[in-house]
């Protein structure tokens, strides 16, 4: 049994949905005090980094701990969850008809160290997006969407904002699961 450092349930349903036995203890960090302290890192970079603070924030003594982030990056923009629904309905309207980076990472710490790290990144070209289709869309969507970067949920309504989309399903999820996997495999958590 892993430890999922993390309250999302995306990614806990991607675990169980893979046989993977966890037990979920959400971290508690600063993330906006990390990201300070890395200006000028690139989004992978940070991505990594969260998700190792998250991962070494819960302890156990016993079972690997896995901490994961994602991070939304448009041209020099680094997005976070909108902390509003006007917010919200900010970021969609500067993603309409732009190419973001979404940067996924993932981390595993045992015994209160790292033991393995991994970021992916998926590109994801959003379509444009009227007013009125915003506004909709965050009358069925909102305030589930607040607890994602990105503003949406691929698995739900959040697919019709995009006309193209590069790199992986888990990555686009929230956390690069294949990596995860092989690591815990490597680990002797998994059967090889």
């Amino acid at each position: 049994m892993i430890v999922l450092a993390s309250k999302s349930a995306s990614r806990a349903a991607m675990l169980a949905a893979a046989g993977v036995a966890f037990e979920a203890r959400p971290a508690a960090i600063d993330e906006r005090a990390l990201e300070a302290d890395m200006q000028g890192a690139r989004p992978d970079q940070v991505a990594l980094a969260l998700a190792e603070a998250k991962a070494l924030a819960v302890p156990d003594a016993d079972s690997p701990v896995l901490g994961s982030d994602s991070l939304v990056v448009m041209g020099d923009r680094r997005f976070d969850k909108p902390a509003s629904r006007e917010q919200a309905a900010e970021h969609l309207r500067a993603f309409s008809g732009r190419t973001m980076q979404l940067h996924s990472a993932a981390a595993l710490a045992r015994g209160g160290e790292i033991a393995w790290g991994h970021a992916a990144l998926a590109t994801l070209q959003v379509r444009v997006l009227s007013d009125a289709f915003i506004e909709s869309y965050l009358d069925a969507e909102w305030p589930e969407v607040g607890h994602c970067v990105g503003v949406f949920r691929i698995e739900a309504l959040g697919v019709q904002l995009f006309e193209r989309i590069e790199g992986d399903q888990f990555t686009v999820l929230g956390m690069p699961l294949l990596p995860v996997l092989g690591a815990l495999r490597d680990l002797g958590e998994l059967p090889a």
